[in-house]
């Protein structure tokens, strides 16, 4: 669809006014440098990182992690975090990977070196999508790293055909990807922000009007990258490539090696990862549960950071009491 949105009058469920972005630093590693924002913390927060999806980046997380880093005053008396969220090596403002690796181990390996870097772990680790299926690999291989493990409509494997995977699959394809890019790349910032809220959002009237001007300020300044379309297409085909993965390796098959508490969220409405995978993950991850949020989609913590965050919290809470 290609019509403007209109963002509801009223405010979204989140909140009247929108916080900005929080502020970041490029942080050097083993494995190259990436930008990583940091919310404010209580003395007492446990820490957390946050990883985003394809396409994304760190002020994807802006929200959850305002709601995420204050005190818990309800009865469930949650753990306070200390939010951090990174933009993947390609995306937002991290540089693109020195040895040009988009692979999903690659990119695991760069949030355990940050891990690792910060030296503060066991960590809740939380990813959506893409972020969902590399924060999966890494609660598999390094369960040291991982207290809790949260997931946001994660990318594991469904072959199940539906438009937009199958669009994806279209983009990574050898030469038709950078086709596409460049057609879409005609196409004013707004409208390109409008069809992609559009895809991830269930009501796209919940996005304020401050977080659409954030997103298309950030299209402008995407184009202006000479790596940008290489990023997102690699990335991609990288992400295609680990649902054909079958056997030892593939990322159900990590998801059954997690040992680490896992709560899986995912919208009724997602149009990305059908939500019927829900059911598959609480039946996998040995430790887990997963609940489905009525009318929501794809990014269910941008769109109902306030539903995440309640979820998150009674998990937890319940982690917290059963030790």
């Amino acid at each position: 669809m290609t019509d403007q949105i209109v963002p509801a009058a009223a405010a979204g469920p989140h909140g009247s006014i929108p916080i900005a972005p929080w502020p970041g630093e490029l942080v050097p590693l083993d494995v190259g440098e990436v930008f990583v924002r940091t919310a404010p913390a209580l003395p007492d927060a446990e820490p957390a990182v946050f990883v985003h999806g394809l396409g994304g980046s760190a002020v994807n997380w802006t929200d959850l992690m305002d709601q995420l880093s204050q005190p818990d005053e309800g009865r469930l008396a949650a753990p306070a975090l200390a939010c951090q969220a990174l933009d993947l090596p390609g995306f937002g403002f991290s540089p693109t990977p020195p040895d040009g690796d988009y692979a999903l181990d690659a990119r695991a390996a760069a949030v355990i070196a940050l891990i690792e870097k910060r030296a503060n772990w066991p960590v809740h680790l939380v990813g959506n999508s893409m972020g969902g299926a590399i924060a999966t690999k890494i609660a598999a291989h390094r369960p040291d790293l991982v207290r809790t493990l949260t997931l946001i409509s994660p990318a594991l494997p469904d072959l199940r055909p539906r438009l937009l995977p199958m669009r994806l699959a279209l983009v990574s394809a050898p030469g038709v990807g950078r086709l596409i890019m460049s057609k879409m790349q005609q196409l004013p910032a707004e409208k390109r922000t409008d069809m992609t809220i559009m895809d991830l959002y269930a009501d796209p009237r919940l996005m304020l009007p401050e977080r659409r001007a954030e997103a298309i300020a950030e299209v402008v300044r995407r184009d202006s990258l000479g790596y940008a379309g290489e990023a997102l297409i690699e990335s991609g085909r990288a992400l295609v490539g680990e649902y054909m993965r079958r056997g030892r390796g593939s990322l159900w098959a990590d998801a059954a090696l997690v040992s680490a508490p896992t709560l899986v969220i995912h919208g009724s409405h997602d149009r990305l990862v059908n939500p019927v995978t829900a059911a598959r993950a609480a039946r996998t991850f040995r430790n887990g549960r997963a609940v489905v949020l009525p009318r929501v989609g794809h990014v269910a913590m941008m769109e109902r950071p306030d539903l995440v965050t309640g979820e998150m919290r009674e998990f937890l809470a319940a982690r917290r009491v059963s030790g």
